[in-house]
C-alpha cells in the first residue's frame, strides 16, 4: 500500500513538470522539423511549399553559414580553455588558507549573474568607446582601440567577454570537486615528499576528473549555443566576422524570412551539438575510469 502511495505522489509532483516539458521543449522541437522540409516566409497566409530535403542539402552550399560554422569552432576552441584554465585557477586560489577567499568568491562569481544581453551592452562600452578613448590618451594604439571594429579582435574581443562570465561559474565547479578530496590523501602524499605540482598533476587532477567532464561540457554547450552576448556585443560584425552558429539561424529566420530554411540550419545545429557533446562527456568518462 505505501509502495502504490508512493507511486501516485511521484506521478503527482513529476505530471506537471513533464507536461511543461513537453509543451515547451518536444512538442515546438518536432514541429520545427516539420517546417524545415517546408519553403514558407513565416506569414500564416502565405502557403507552405514542400520542398522534402533541400533545405538540408542547400546548407552545404551556403558559404555563410559555413563561415559561421567555422567562427563558432574557433571562438568555442579559444573559449572552452581560457573559461576551464581560469576557473581552475581561480578555484586553486581560493581554496587556500588566504583570508579574503570567501570574498573572492562572491566577487569572481558575480559576472555570471549577469544577463547576457546586459553583459554584452556593457563590455561594448568597455571594448568600443572606452579602448578608444584610452588609446588617444594614452598613445597606446595597438592595444586600447575600437576592438569591436576590427575582424581580427572582435572574435576575441567574444572570447574575452564570456570568459569572464562564465570562469566565476565554472569555478565553484572545480571548487566542490577539489573540496571533496579527502584531506588524508593530500597529507599522506605531502609527508611523501610531494610538491605542489607533483600534489596537483598526480593528485588532485585524477581525483576532480568529475569536475572536468561537467565543466567540459557546460562550457563547450554553452559556448556553442550562445547568442545573447553575440547580439548585443557584436551582433556579428563586422562583416559578419562574429557570427556564430546561432546568429546566423536568427538572421536567416527574422532578418530574411526563410522560416523552413533557417529551421533546417537549426536542425543541423542541434545534430552538431549534441554529437561534440556527447563524444566530449564518453571520452571524459572514459578518462575517469582509466584514473
Amino acid at each position: 500500500m505505501k509502495a502504490q502511495n508512493s507511486a501516485w505522489w511521484f506521478i503527482f509532483f513529476t505530471a506537471p513538470m513533464l507536461f511543461i516539458f513537453a509543451t515547451v521543449v518536444l512538442v515546438p522541437f518536432f514541429i520545427g522539423i516539420s517546417y524545415s522540409f517546408f519553403s514558407w516566409d513565416g506569414l500564416p497566409l502565405n502557403p507552405k511549399i514542400f520542398v522534402g530535403p533541400d533545405n538540408f542539402t542547400r546548407i552545404f552550399g551556403d558559404t555563410r553559414f559555413l563561415s559561421s560554422a567555422g567562427h563558432t569552432v574557433l571562438f568555442t576552441i579559444f573559449s572552452v580553455l581560457a573559461i576551464n584554465i581560469l576557473g581552475l585557477f581561480f578555484a586553486l586560489a581560493v581554496t587556500t588558507e588566504i583570508k579574503v577567499r570567501n570574498a573572492a568568491r562572491t566577487m569572481l562569481f558575480a559576472p555570471y549573474m549577469i544577463g547576457g544581453l546586459i553583459l554584452g551592452y556593457i563590455w561594448k562600452f568597455i571594448l568600443g568607446d572606452a579602448f578608444k578613448a584610452i588609446g588617444e590618451k594614452t598613445g597606446l594604439y595597438t592595444i586600447f582601440f575600437n576592438w569591436l571594429l576590427n575582424p581580427q579582435s572582435a572574435l576575441l574581443a567574444l572570447t574575452v567577454v564570456i570568459t569572464w562570465q562564465m570562469a566565476g561559474y565554472i569555478m565553484i565547479i572545480y571548487i566542490t570537486g577539489i573540496q571533496s578530496i579527502p584531506e588524508e590523501v593530500l597529507e599522506a602524499a605531502k609527508m611523501d615528499g610531494a610538491g605542489f605540482w607533483t600534489a596537483l598533476i598526480k593528485i588532485k587532477f585524477p581525483l576532480i576528473m568529475q569536475s572536468f567532464t561537467v565543466c567540459l561540457f557546460l562550457s563547450l554547450s554553452n559556448c556553442f549555443k550562445i547568442f545573447d552576448v553575440n547580439l548585443s556585443l557584436t551582433a556579428g560584425g563586422p562583416y559578419s566576422s562574429t557570427e556564430l552558429f546561432a546568429m546566423n539561424i536568427y538572421h536567416e529566420i527574422f532578418s530574411l524570412n526563410n522560416y523552413g530554411y533557417g529551421q533546417a540550419k537549426a536542425i543541423v545545429f542541434f545534430v552538431i551539438v549534441a554529437v561534440i557533446t556527447l563524444f566530449q562527456v564518453s571520452l571524459s568518462k572514459k578518462r575517469e575510469v582509466e584514473l
